[in-house]
């Protein structure tokens, strides 16, 4: 099995897009990807757009490789969406059948345990991209076979603590050849004691998690969620060989010394906690985590910052000014 992460928060972006090659079927695991609208104050800096546009070309590469796409849920940094907007996901309706076409696609049934926003997104997904696909299956609690492959999902589980507002997401499990990966989506930790279990079971050999949203602690999460995200973590890297580690926990500059529990408890049982970047052998770019320090760094063009200032509506179709090498 050939894992193979593609966009994130230490690449740079929001996202935990992975693609997984086995002897029997390529998977591009949700194929989503997308920029915060505003942090500290301030709009993406130039930087962001450049890893935002890259990011969004390795998703398409990789998705004409793949046989199957799999989506956890419904946030934008998570699938792609079939509307024109180059403002925060880049995303527009050939960028979408690029990403779709032909493909099988295992994804979360909108119509459980999601927010309102998130079942209309769904609902348009399905009418838009799904139209797409060479078929579209309700994957919640189901296995696929493909040859000697075998993609598991788990039946929905929180988004965070219980009773949250975001709903839910759909964990998957990959099974090749006595290999075994688990790739969490957005369970923050997991916060839950239950999802923690249900990982444990699983028994990974590689986990894919994303970790508690500490810019968020004591405001729209509490500190005590967070702490229970960072603890059960910490039981995590005891447990499993190889944990790739990120998501909303790197939109913070002090991850690390908060995470210092997790990494002395994989270093214990000679375990491994590595972020996307550190996988991939490159350095992290936490770019939305030092949005304010990029901006007093590194300024950016008055031409950008006029475009970043326009409503959405004065934006129409405008890309962002000064990344024309990128655009070509």
């Amino acid at each position: 099995m050939n894992v193979k992460p593609l966009a994130e928060e230490s690449l740079g972006v929001r996202s935990m897009c992975t693609f997984v090659e086995t002897g029997d079927v390529n998977i591009l695991i949700d194929p989503g990807i997308s920029l915060s609208p505003r942090r500290f104050g301030l709009p993406p800096h130039p930087r962001e757009y450049r890893a935002l546009i890259e990011g969004r070309g390795r998703i398409l590469k990789y998705a004409s490789r793949a046989d199957v796409l799999t989506i956890s849920h419904y946030h934008l940094d998570h699938y792609t969406p079939s509307f024109e907007e180059w403002h925060y996901h880049w995303s527009s309706p050939e960028i979408a059948r690029h990403i779709y076409e032909g493909k099988i696609l295992l994804v979360k049934d909108y119509r459980s345990r999601l927010s309102f926003n998130q079942r209309r997104r769904g609902w348009l997904f399905l009418k838009t991209c799904g139209r797409y696909a060479k078929s579209v299956e309700n994957a919640d609690g189901k296995s696929f076979r493909f040859g000697g492959t075998e993609i598991s999902f788990s039946e929905p589980v929180y988004h965070g603590s219980e009773g949250t507002e975001l709903g839910s997401v759909l964990m998957t499990l990959i099974e090749d050849g006595g290999e075994r990966l688990v790739f969490t989506s957005d369970v923050q930790g997991p916060i839950e004691d239950k999802t923690l279990e249900s990982i444990l079971r699983w028994r990974p050999d590689l986990l894919i998690v994303g970790g508690p949203p500490l810019y968020l602690s004591g405001l729209r999460v509490s500190r005590l969620s967070v702490e229970r995200g960072i603890r059960n973590l910490a039981k995590l890297a005891s447990e499993v060989p190889t944990v790739v580690l990120g998501h909303h926990l790197l939109r913070s500059v002090d991850w690390r010394e908060t995470s210092k529990p997790v990494f002395d408890a994989a270093l214990e049982k000679g375990n491994r906690v590595l972020t996307f970047a550190e996988y991939l052998g490159l350095e992290e770019e936490l770019l939305e985590a030092r949005r304010r320090i990029l901006y007093e760094e590194d300024p950016p063009s008055r031409e950008f910052l006029r475009w970043s200032k326009l409503r959405r509506p004065e934006r129409g179709d405008l890309k962002p000014p000064g990344l024309s090498s990128l655009l070509r």
